[in-house]
C-alpha cells in the first residue's frame, strides 16, 4: 500500500463570550488573583450560557474551519470529536455536528482521552487519510467544563473554561503531518477523574449528593506526570521525523498551567518565543486547547508555509501525546 500524505487545509475556533475573571472567582471561593495568576498563569476564562452543549460551539468552531478550508460540507467524510463534555452519553456529539453542517456523507464518532483527546482524535485522522479511507476528516476538540465544575472547589474550578476548535484534515501533496506519538498509563486515572455518570456510579441521589460528577484532581501528582509526558511525546515524535528541537518554528502545548508549560520548555530547551500561550485567557479547555490556539496562531500570522509546528498534550488517563506538522498551506 502507498500511504499518502495528511495535511491541515483549515482551520477554526469558538470561545463563549462570557468571561469570568479571578477577581469574579474571589466572590466565589477562597482565592485570589495574585495567588492564580502565580500559580498557574490563568487571568480569566470563558463560560457557556446554561442553555448552550458542547455541540453547539463545536459546530461553530467546525463551520469556521470549513469555511478555511474552502471545501463545501458534504466532502467531509469523516468527523471525529474529542471530548469529555458530550451533549449526552449516546448519540456521538460528532452525529449532533455533523447533521448541524450538513457533512450528510461522513462517519462520524467521539473519542474521549482527556485533555490529550485533540492529540489523539488527530492521530487517528491521520491513519484514515493515509490509507486512503477518508479523503477529508474534521476534527474537534471542544469541552464545556463549566458544565462539571464544582465551583466550591477552589483547586479546581480556578482553572478550567470552554471553548472549541476545529482543523480540516485532507490528502495533500509534499509537506503535512510528519508524526505522531500517543500513549497512556491507567495507574494514574485516579489522579484526574469524574467518578459519577457511568457504569460504576451511575447517577443516583446519593451520587449527587457527594458531587461525584465533578471533576476531581490531585494537582501536585498531575503537575509532576504532564512535565515528565510532555518531554517524552516531544522528543519521540522529533526523534522520528529526525529533526531537533532547534528546527521547530512553534511548539503549541496543552494549556493547562504555564507552570508545567515552563517546566516542559525548560527540559526540552526550547526559547519562549517558540511556544504559543494563551491560558492567560482561556485556563484549561481540556480538548479544545490546542485547537484553539492552533487557530488562533494561525490568525496572527506566527505560521507560515514550511513551518514546522509541535503540538503536545497531556491528560486524564493517563494520557499523552504528540503530533509534528509541516505546515503546507
Amino acid at each position: 500500500m502507498i500511504l499518502k500524505r495528511a495535511g491541515i487545509i483549515g482551520t477554526g475556533s469558538y470561545v463563549p463570550e462570557q468571561i469570568i475573571t479571578n477577581a469574579d472567582l474571589e466572590k466565589l471561593v477562597d482565592t485570589s488573583d495574585e495567588w492564580i495568576k502565580t500559580r498557574t498563569g490563568i487571568e480569566e476564562r470563558r463560560i457557556t450560557d446554561k442553555n448552550t452543549a458542547c455541540s453547539d460551539i463545536a459546530t461553530i468552531a467546525a463551520k469556521r474551519a470549513i469555511e478555511t478550508a474552502n471545501i463545501p460540507p458534504r466532502d467531509i467524510d469523516l468527523i471525529i470529536v474529542a471530548t469529555v463534555t458530550p451533549d449526552m452519553n449516546f448519540p456521538a456529539t460528532a452525529c449532533l455536528i455533523q447533521n448541524n453542517i450538513g457533512a450528510d456523507k461522513s462517519a462520524a464518532f467521539d473519542l474521549e482521552a482527556g485533555c490529550t483527546g485533540f492529540i489523539y482524535a488527530f492521530a487517528v485522522a491521520t491513519q484514515f487519510i493515509m490509507t486512503g479511507a477518508s479523503k477529508n476528516a474534521l476534527v474537534i476538540g471542544a469541552d464545556v467544563l463549566s458544565k462539571i465544575m464544582d465551583w466550591s472547589d477552589r483547586n479546581t474550578c480556578v482553572l478550567f473554561g470552554d471553548g472549541a476548535g476545529a482543523v480540516i484534515l485532507s490528502n495533500v501533496e509534499g509537506d503535512g503531518v510528519l508524526s505522531n506519538y500517543l500513549r497512556a498509563d491507567g495507574s494514574g486515572g485516579d489522579l484526574l477523574y469524574m467518578p459519577g455518570g457511568g457504569s460504576r456510579n451511575p447517577a443516583t441521589g446519593e451520587t449527587v449528593k457527594q458531587k461525584l460528577h465533578y471533576i476531581k484532581m490531585n494537582g501536585n501528582e498531575v503537575f509532576k506526570f504532564a512535565v515528565r509526558a510532555m518531554n517524552d511525546a516531544a522528543e519521540a515524535v522529533l526523534k522520528e521525523a529526525g529533526l531537533s528541537v532547534d528546527e521547530i518554528d512553534l511548539m503549541i502545548p496543552h494549556q493547562a498551567n504555564k507552570r508545567i508549560v515552563d517546566a516542559a520548555a525548560k527540559r526540552l530547551d526550547i526559547t519562549p518565543e517558540k511556544i504559543y500561550v494563551n491560558l492567560n485567557r482561556y485556563g484549561n479547555m481540556s480538548g479544545a486547547s490546542i485547537p484553539v490556539a492552533l487557530d488562533e496562531a494561525v490568525k496572527e500570522g506566527k505560521i507560515k508555509k514550511g513551518d514546522y509546528i509541535l503540538m503536545v498534550g497531556f491528560g486524564a488517563g493517563l494520557t499523552w501525546g504528540a503530533s509534528l506538522v509541516k505546515w503546507n498551506y
